[in-house]
């Protein structure tokens, strides 16, 4: 017998029985899908979480990217998803996810269970950057991820010297300043609690 994804959608069983499943207290809603009670909270079991959105092999990327790394504490509104520029797809017609087509190196991909992400560092770069984003909130989601992987601020800060003439650039750096002092002070709170 073939065994269930670790994520559900209706798909894999029909709704009734997810929601029976659920009421029995066998499995818990996450986002659009349903998932065993004790299913551990990791990268790759949020990964499969988020791609129960795309319809096709895309890296997640962006705040949705954040929260398989642990920088938000729920999957955003709005799945996001990348392709690089060579993959040439058609447009996806769902208002709860968002594809575009980037500039993306093999290296910055990273594969969690059979789900592709985009690595932590590009996933920071690509916040930090964006000014669509609001400065808080991206300083917050980098903050999170920087105290939960001390060597982040320092990968950041070396990805965006790389850059060359990149929009924003001074924003970012900006950004990043005002996260690892979130993330700084944060640490301060959790060793003061002790």
């Amino acid at each position: 017998m073939a065994r269930l994804p670790v994520v559900l959608g209706t798909d894999d069983l029909p709704i009734a029985e997810l929601c029976a499943a659920r009421l029995d207290g066998e499995l818990f809603a996450v986002d659009d899908g349903w998932a065993p009670v004790d299913e551990p909270d990791l990268p790759a079991f949020r990964a499969a979480v988020v791609a129960l959105r795309a319809p096709r092999r895309l890296v997640v990327e962006r705040l949705s990217a954040a929260w398989v790394h642990g920088g938000l504490a729920t999957p955003p509104a709005i799945a996001q998803f990348c392709v690089p520029l060579s993959a040439r797809i058609a447009v996806i017609g769902d208002h709860r996810a968002t594809v575009r087509e980037v500039r993306i190196e093999d290296s910055e991909i990273i594969e969690l269970g059979g789900i592709r992400c985009t690595s932590i560092v590009r996933t920071g770069f690509d916040l930090l950057r964006e000014p669509s984003f609001e400065a808080a909130l991206v300083e917050q989601v980098v903050g999170a991820m920087i105290a939960a992987r001390s060597t982040l601020g320092c990968e950041l800060r070396e990805r965006l010297d790389a850059a060359t003439r990149m929009p924003h650039k001074s924003a970012a750096f900006a950004r990043l300043d005002r996260a690892e002092a979130s993330a700084a002070r944060s640490a301060d709170d959790s060793f003061s609690r002790r």
